[in-house]
């Protein structure tokens, strides 16, 4: 994903107020470092919602928070409900869980009580954590409760930093 020039200036901003990346040489090799350490996990943890959430991965996943897919849950929905979910994933088998729709659509599906632990499970599996960049250049507060929006997902390389830092 290319960054774009507003990406590019607030990542150029974002260097020159870390004094220990600003320090580093405007060349290749500076750049390199640079990318690496903004292609690493954020501290403190920063989250974001998936983008890509496979169906496979949720009925299968415990998360970190220790929820699971629950099979009596769903299979105690309605026909109406449980077609709704299968209709999610229709095409290609994940969802977009950045996505207010998606998860509204998993509060319709899990409504009530009876899927309070289902939805909690649904929300745990729908974030991750972000790298530096996508913290950087994300939207929204990035805690586990509500996670950021990503404007940019995936790695930077150096030639993005160089760019960067040159533009």
């Amino acid at each position: 994903m290319s960054l774009t020039p507003v990406q590019q200036a607030t990542i150029k901003a974002d260097i020159l107020a870390d004094p220990v990346l600003n320090a580093l040489p405007n060349n290749e090799d500076g750049a390199f470092a640079i990318a690496a350490i903004y292609n690493i996990v954020a501290v403190p943890d920063f989250w974001v919602w998936r983008t890509s959430l496979p169906q496979l991965e949720i009925v299968s996943t415990t998360t970190l928070d220790g929820t699971v897919w629950s099979w009596p849950i769903y299979i105690g929905r309605s026909a109406a409900e449980r077609d709704c979910w299968r209709e999610m994933f229709a095409d290609g088998g994940s969802v977009n869980a950045s996505l207010a729709n998606v998860r509204q659509g998993f509060a319709d599906i899990f409504s009530g009580v009876g899927g309070l632990a289902q939805r909690t499970h649904l929300l745990a599996v729908g974030r991750r954590q972000a790298t530096r960049t996508e913290k950087l250049l994300a939207t929204g507060t990035g805690s586990t409760t509500t996670p950021a929006t990503m404007s940019f997902e995936g790695n930077i390389s150096y030639q993005d930093v160089l760019i960067a830092r040159n533009s």
